[in-house]
This record gives C-alpha cells, sequence and structure tokens, in this order.
C-alpha cells in the first residue's frame, strides 16, 4: 500500500527540501542524506525520470578517446538537442545546472584521454581552461556550444597522440620539431637538417607515414594555431602573422583561407562571437 508512503512525503516536503541533515554524535559532525536520498528518488520514480546508461554515455567517450573527429561531430549534434535527458538537476538555476554538468563531463573526458595516451598535466589543464571559459558563459546554449569545441579539442589531440604512435622515429620527431617552430619560417630543408636527414629521403617517408607533404603538414598546423589564436584572444591579424612566421599579412590571408574557406577576420567576427570568449584577455 502506497498511501502512508505518498502521505508522509507530502507532509514532509518542505523538510526534504534541505540539501543535508547535520547530526552530532560522540564521534563529531555526521552528515545524513538518507531523507533527502529517499525524497529525490521518489520524485524521479513519480516522474518517471531514468538517468543515461552509463553504457551509451561512455561509447560517446569512446570517439573522444581513438581521435575520431567526425564521429565526435555526429555525437554532438545529438547531444545539443538532448543535453539535458537523462541529467539530474544539480541547480535550479538553468545556466548554473548546464555548467555544473559540463564541468562533470570535462572531468570524465580527461581520464577517458589519460587512459588512452594523454598526459596527465595536459589532460587536466585543458579541464581547468574550459570548466573556467563555461564559468563566464552568459546563457546556457553558449556552455553546450562550448562542450562541443572542447569535445572537438581533446578528440584531435588524441588523434594526433594515435597518429604518432604509430609513426616512425624520424617522423614523429619531425612533427615535434614542427609544432615547437611554428613561430619560424619552416620549410623541409630546416625540419631535415635539423634531424641530421637528407631531405628527399625525409620528403619521402613523411609523406608515406603521414599521407600529406612536410609543408601541408606544416601550413595546416600553423592554421589550426592561428584559429584557436582567432576565437580565444585579441591579438591582430598583423600580430598573428609575424608570432606563425608567415612572410606577409597577405600570405598568411591566403593561407588561412585556403585551409578555412574564409578570411581570418570573417572567422573571428564568425566564432568569437558565437562562443563569447574574446573578452577574455
Amino acid at each position: 500500500n502506497v498511501e502512508p508512503v505518498i502521505t508522509f512525503y507530502i507532509e514532509n516536503v518542505k523538510l526534504f527540501r534541505r540539501f543535508v541533515h547535520i547530526t552530532t554524535d560522540e564521534g563529531g559532525m555526521t552528515v545524513n542524506t538518507d531523507k533527502e536520498l529517499n525524497y529525490r528518488l521518489f520524485v524521479q520514480m513519480e516522474e518517471e525520470f531514468v538517468r543515461t546508461d552509463i553504457k551509451s554515455e561512455f561509447s560517446r567517450y569512446d570517439a573522444i578517446k581513438i581521435g575520431d573527429t567526425e564521429q565526435v561531430k555526429r555525437n554532438f549534434e545529438y547531444i545539443k538537442e538532448h543535453f539535458y535527458e537523462g541529467k539530474g538537476v544539480l541547480s535550479d538555476d538553468k545556466l548554473r545546472n548546464t555548467i555544473y554538468h559540463f564541468a562533470i563531463g570535462a572531468g570524465m573526458i580527461a581520464r577517458v584521454c589519460i587512459d588512452s595516451g594523454m598526459k596527465q598535466n595536459i589532460a587536466y589543464t585543458l579541464t581547468d581552461i574550459y570548466i573556467r571559459r563555461a564559468d563566464v558563459c552568459k546563457t546556457p546554449e553558449e556552455v553546450i556550444e562550448l562542450l562541443g569545441v572542447m569535445q572537438l579539442d581533446f578528440a584531435s589531440r588524441m588523434k594526433n597522440i594515435q597518429v604518432k604512435g604509430s609513426l616512425s622515429l624520424h617522423v614523429r620527431r619531425a612533427v615535434d620539431y614542427i609544432y615547437q617552430n611554428l613561430h619560424d619560417d619552416l620549410t623541409l630543408k630546416k625540419v631535415a637538417d635539423h634531424l641530421h636527414l637528407n631531405s628527399s629521403y625525409l620528403s619521402k617517408i613523411f609523406s608515406a607515414e603521414m599521407n600529406e607533404t612536410v609543408k601541408a603538414f606544416i601550413l595546416k598546423a600553423k592554421v589550426n594555431t592561428a584559429e584557436n589564436i582567432l576565437i580565444f584572444s585579441d591579438y591582430s591579424i598583423s600580430e598573428i602573422t609575424q608570432s606563425l612566421g608567415f612572410s606577409s599579412q597577405s600570405a598568411f590571408s591566403t593561407a588561412f583561407k585556403k585551409i578555412t574557406g574564409m578570411s581570418p577576420l570573417r572567422y573571428r567576427n564568425m566564432y568569437s562571437a558565437e562562443h563569447s570568449l574574446t573578452e577574455q584577455k
């Protein structure tokens, strides 16, 4: 007979709204959440609330940890439409509730990526960066969009980790050198000279393992870095041009448009406005 149970909860609803009940015994202060827990479970049962199955949730993280950026994009299209399904209410304020769930997801993604080879300090620092960005978002929609950016960032980094793990020593060192010297006017000869290799030999093995030339890889790495600088900073186009070792602003704009399909200024206006992050210095 459920009637006494229902009556009990109705009569004591004010008490159950308290987040915790604190008592003191000989051992000191203890926190008793049993009443709150029972009430929440009862409400969820009444509302037929079903949490997201943990296997289903982690299957989305699988795409991130293996670096499948295209699947991550497809998954996020679903997440945008069903973000709150299967999630508990952590705050009565919708924005705060969304940020809390964002933080939980960020922590889980970091741990999944660490287990798959990402360095711990990189994963946790990335998490810190994105949670701080979420904290200054003005709407729940901004937080959800930022979630997509974060997932793609982690997936892209995991993709690089997976790729580097399957590369020969010479190509791994070439990739590392390129990323460490994006400020320089990099060429195939400069990379080969640094590695004490013949340019033709490096070109051959790099193309075979990376499926693109050294020149194309350098250009893509610089443009990808420029994309982040344009969105998340206030550096001018000329400053970005100089910092990434382009010979001129015109050369930078041409290279950027070739890869992204739009000018640097248009890219900044489109994406920095969308994520509302340019106010962070």
